[in-house]
């Protein structure tokens, strides 16, 4: 007989196949309809084997939950959900790679335009209780700092002591020797991928390669599957990494395909 834990858990599975269910029909719109398709929170869109392989393993727990209802094993559920708890209290991070909750309820016809602004429902995000301002498609992600910040006063302050200190200074006689005056923007930016990654960044490109090559993803999916992950070095660096340590992911792959 199913316990309240292990209908709880069930309910929960099931709400998660129905939301996989709609983010496999969603995989065929494009950015601008998947934005409006669903309230989401703040995410990184799934790409279609992340959700097959989330609706793999849903299906696996399910089935094992069913078995130990069937064992009559009332302790199961239990231990699940209090991992569940402490996983959220003590050892999750916030991360942005994650599959969101779809409910059929909150669907939205893609090619409808976006409520007014001043009617629309502001979204809460589940995760931290905070309001979340609405986001709609040709607005612009980065604006520039308006004119009147400290940054663009400072620089101004700035600007406007060189062009004193130029006026005050001597002119030069015909002939004399002219130095060029040092730039107030400092040494240039140094360009990236200058040091190339650390040895903690390849360790996890070459974990992550290893991972996917076992999963069975193709070798030239790789680099940009793990240059889309977060924390991880440059497309670049990523393909220079996965070609000078071919053998090595190859032999770590083997070894996780062999556990």
């Amino acid at each position: 007989m199913a316990t309240p834990a292990d209908q709880r858990l069930l309910e929960l599975l099931a709400k998660w196949l129905t939301s996989l269910e709609l983010h496999a029909k969603y995989c065929s719109l494009d950015d601008g309809s998947y934005a409006r398709i669903q309230p989401w929170p703040e995410h990184q869109r799934p790409s279609r084997w992340i959700i097959d392989l989330a609706r793999q393993k849903t299906l696996a727990l399910q089935t094992q939950i069913q078995e130990r209802i069937k064992m009559g094993d009332a302790k199961f559920s239990d231990a699940l959900e209090l991992m569940a708890f402490l996983a959220n209290l003590v050892g999750s991070e916030h991360i942005e790679r994650f599959i969101p909750l779809a409910e059929p309820a909150n669907e939205r016809a893609p090619g409808l335009e976006p409520p007014d602004e001043e009617t629309q429902e502001v979204p809460v995000d589940a995760a931290t209780g905070t309001r979340e301002m609405p986001r709609f498609i040709g607005t612009k992600p980065h604006q520039p700092p308006p004119v009147g910040t400290a940054t663009v006063a400072r620089t101004e302050r700035r600007s406007g002591a060189s062009a004193s200190k130029l006026a005050a200074a001597p002119a030069q006689q015909p002939g004399a020797a002219q130095t060029q005056p040092a730039s107030p923007a400092g040494p240039p930016a140094p360009v990236h991928g200058g040091m190339g990654p650390s040895d903690q960044a390849r360790e996890q490109v070459i974990a992550d390669a290893a991972r996917l090559v076992q999963w069975g993803r193709k070798w030239y999916e790789l680099a940009e599957l793990i240059a889309s992950m977060a924390d991880r070095p440059h497309l670049t660096d990523v393909r220079r990494i996965l070609k000078d340590n071919k053998s090595v992911i190859d032999e770590r792959a083997g070894r996780i395909a062999g556990r």
